[in-house]
């Protein structure tokens, strides 16, 4: 019966996180530990940054200092990422380290990117406040969480016009 590979988590100097993650992943081919560290990740999500009137979304790291690793623990697996350089220890208590549970590594979100979520839902009214359809109106059509993009109709020139829009230059009309 194979053991199967479960995530652990280790703890690195700040801003090392990815360094750590690709020295990990070098060391495993180069050794042909496939078999024991199955992945290594540093958790990411989306946010919404604000620089002055624009908006961009960036990645941000959602537990700086720490990588995620799933792996089978043996001695050989513990010695390769405790001694990768950037790593100062796996969280557990002393030197034993713990899996997360299922329900830890759901929370987490280490299985993917967390979306930043776009605070306006599809029919609501909204006023664009920038760009050249600064002082329309208009109720949205559409919304697009990857791009950060509404569709927003709009009346122009006696026509209704589905206009496409960052979401960060459109406020809610109470």
């Amino acid at each position: 019966m194979a053991e199967e590979a479960k995530w652990y988590v280790a703890h690195t100097y700040s801003g090392y996180e990815n360094k750590v993650k690709e020295s990990i992943e070098k060391t495993v081919e180069n050794r042909g530990l496939e078999n024991l560290i199955t992945d290594v990740k540093v958790p990411m999500e989306e946010v919404i940054e604000q620089k002055g009137d624009t908006q961009k979304v960036v990645q941000r790291k959602i537990y700086p200092g720490y990588v995620v690793i799933k792996m089978i623990m043996t001695d050989e697996s513990w010695y390769v990422v405790r001694n990768t350089r950037g790593v100062t220890g796996f969280v557990g208590p002393g030197s034993k380290p713990v899996p997360l549970s299922e329900a830890e590594v759901t929370r987490m979100g280490v299985e993917e990117v967390r979306r930043a979520e776009i605070a306006l839902s599809v029919g609501e009214l909204v006023e664009i406040k920038s760009g050249p359809m600064e002082g329309f109106s208009g109720n949205i059509e559409k919304i697009d969480n990857e791009s950060g993009m509404v569709w927003v109709k709009v009346s122009m020139f006696g026509r209704e016009t589905s206009v496409e829009i960052n979401h960060s230059q459109v406020e809610v009309v109470d």
